[in-house]
């Protein structure tokens, strides 16, 4: 049997390098392709059949829950790791509900990241205990729920971008929308989350670890 073939999709050119050394050491593991941005990943997606897409959820061109879904929808049965340097409180549970079948975040060992490609490369799905933590508490009845689980995946993004300290007129840029849009975004996420201001958005995701603390400026 050859070997799997694998789809790596990250911005950075070292960690693909560290990924495909790691990988050439395997009997079963061959990064085969390789992506830099969103644009790139779509190609390489239509371009051919993979057996695994290990995807960084942060990468220009595309938001990472949005692509996760263009890519489920191009090729359905296409499974799909991010592994991301976000702490799985950050965007686990949204990356597995957008249709990924697994979440590692950057720090973990690489027997653990050979374990969770070969997991969901043959079908099944990867999540740590921590994950399944926090799926089982996004069941709970909704007057339980953390605040910030009910903003919507774009409204989460500019979430921690605002909260990281990026301005307005700087987000609508990232995000190609219009600073009217990213003001109506802001207004939406302090009235789900009951907050008056920025200050007590930051506290709320340093509280919570919805930001790593490099992160903020």
């Amino acid at each position: 049997m050859g070997k799997l073939q694998v789809l790596l999709a990250d911005d950075h050119a070292i960690v693909r390098d560290g990924l495909k050394q790691i990988l050439a050491e395997t009997d079963d593991l061959s990064v085969v392709g390789e992506a830099a941005n969103g644009i790139e990943v779509v190609h390489m997606v239509r371009s051919r059949a993979w057996d695994l897409l290990v995807l960084d959820i942060s990468m220009p061109g595309r938001s990472g829950l949005d692509l996760i879904r263009l890519v489920k929808d191009e090729q359905p049965g296409l499974p799909i790791l991010v592994l991301s340097m976000h702490q799985e409180e950050q965007y686990a549970v949204r990356a597995l509900h957008a249709g990924a079948a697994g979440y590692v975040t950057k720090e973990s060992d690489c027997e653990l990241l050979l374990h969770a490609m070969r997991r969901v490369a043959h079908g099944g799905v990867y999540v740590s205990e921590k994950v399944a933590e926090l799926m089982a508490r996004a069941l709970r009845p909704i007057g339980t729920v953390l605040p910030h689980t009910l903003l919507s995946d774009r409204e989460y993004q500019v979430f921690g971008m605002l909260v990281q300290g990026h301005g307005l007129t700087e987000i609508a840029t990232e995000l190609s929308l219009s600073v009217k849009t990213i003001s109506t975004h802001k207004t939406r996420i302090l009235q789900k989350m009951e907050m008056g201001n920025l200050s007590e958005l930051v506290r709320y995701a340093i509280a919570h670890h919805l930001v790593d603390p490099g992160d903020l400026y």
